[in-house]
């Protein structure tokens, strides 16, 4: 996995593998999905969050855009929400649905979703923008057209965070050069969050929750010599480590370090939003 830094866009750029259907399908394809779905659910960030900001209720309509494994469909449907999933990871869908045939999981685009307008109360999307190369303009586009007004959209991706942005100023990532790299070996992006922010605000949103997380992941991502450590320390289950491993998290500021950042917005009540 290589690094570069996108200067005109104030990015980075990944290059290691296309994050195609096939890619996810295979990294998804668990022996034992159903207990890797009901392990993951438990999504602290995920909950609260939604919780906070659209009370539980059958008539509560809640879709998350690339559902990956439809961990977080599992947990909001258990929890009372109208819930549904849309990935275009086909082999992953169609197991979902063996495995758990009451939750609603669909193969499909994000980009152009079989949904009426106005038709969602919240929307979840976790680590999807930053896969589309030429930007993700047409993804966040039909968001807008199926939420509500006064509804909400919850959006995460990896962020340039302030370690990143030292890290790019000292020059440790090489400069993006479109010419001299293979666009079929994109990844992802890694996102400025106050340039997505604005983009979405364009849209007829406003910002009311902004949460940076995985302090200890980013600066594991960014600093081989740390991630040693860390890994030696994750692989040890005596009390000592177990301790150790809950201080660090806690010390590790997400301000400054962080992998990812949460994003929370409302859908202006106006009729033109889009």
């Amino acid at each position: 996995m290589k690094k570069y830094f996108d200067k005109k866009n104030n990015r980075l750029v990944v290059i290691s593998q296309l994050a195609s259907s096939q890619y996810w399908d295979n990294l998804w394809s668990l022996k034992n999905l159903s207990e890797a779905i009901r392990k993951e659910g438990e999504n602290k960030l995920v909950i609260y969050h939604t919780k906070k900001f659209i009370a539980p209720g059958k008539y509560k309509k809640i879709l998350e855009g690339g559902c990956g494994k439809g961990q977080l469909v599992y947990s909001l449907n258990n929890l009372g929400y109208d819930v549904y999933g849309v990935d275009f990871a086909k082999k992953t869908i169609n197991k979902i649905k063996e495995i758990f045939p009451e939750l609603k999981v669909s193969y499909g685009d994000i980009t152009h979703l079989n949904f009426p307008d106005n038709f969602f109360d919240g929307y979840w999307s976790r680590g999807v923008i930053e896969h589309f190369y030429n930007g993700y303009d047409m993804a966040t586009k039909e968001m807008t057209r199926i939420i509500k007004p006064g509804g909400y959209l919850f959006l995460t991706f990896p962020v340039f965070s302030p370690l990143r942005k030292m890290m790019a100023l000292l020059r440790q990532y090489p400069d993006f050069n479109e010419k001299n790299i293979n666009k079929e070996n994109f990844y992802q992006f890694i996102l400025d969050s106050n340039a997505v922010r604005k983009d979405i605000e364009k849209l007829g949103f406003e910002i009311i929750c902004e949460k940076k997380y995985n302090g200890i992941l980013g600066i594991c991502d960014e600093l081989p010599i740390i991630n040693k450590i860390f890994k030696k320390i994750n692989s040890n289950n005596l009390f000592i480590f177990k301790v150790l491993r809950y201080l660090l998290k806690k010390m590790v500021p997400s301000s400054f370090f962080a992998h990812s950042i949460l994003l929370i917005f409302r859908k202006s009540i106006s009729k033109e939003t889009y």
